[in-house]
């Protein structure tokens, strides 16, 4: 099984709701949906960011000037046990690992490094919705609400 992770809705920042295009947020939302039977190369990099998502984070990025990157970790929680949670990153942080990709960093938590081992993240936007998702080839199963998996 094949499974790839979502990142979108809605984001909060200081009391008030902003679109995850201005992602001003501590945190994201991320639900989980099964992805296409199309294999991902293997890769020595934790993290494969599509063009796309170059793209979209270098302009989301630069509309945060303290921010360095965006950092990624696993929590958990969920009807499956695993979630994303995605924050804009002001400073590495000492176990982090790095991924530096076409001038965007980001930034993997400890705990999610081998989860994350991998992965392709994508960005992909049409007239409903505009998204970040994580074709993530360790994924085992996703619950039905879409709101975890399992590795």
């Amino acid at each position: 099984l094949r499974s790839h992770v979502v990142v979108s809705g809605m984001v909060g920042g200081g009391g008030r709701r902003e679109t995850l295009w201005k992602m001003a947020a501590v945190a994201l939302r991320a639900t989980v949906r099964a992805a296409s039977k199309r294999r991902l190369m293997p890769s020595r990099a934790a993290l494969l960011l599509t063009p796309s998502a170059v793209n979209r984070l270098k302009m989301l990025l630069n509309d945060k000037p303290g921010c360095i990157g965006l950092k990624v970790g696993v929590r958990t929680r969920g009807c499956n046990g695993l979630s994303y949670v995605i924050d804009y990153a002001k400073e590495k942080g000492i176990f982090d690992e790095e991924v530096n990709q076409d001038g965007v960093r980001v930034f993997i938590d400890q705990k999610a490094q081998l989860t994350l081992l991998g992965t392709e993240m994508d960005f992909i936007e049409t007239k409903l919705s505009t998204e970040f998702i994580f074709n993530n080839p360790n994924i085992k199963g996703t619950c039905g609400c879409g709101e975890s998996f399992t590795i």
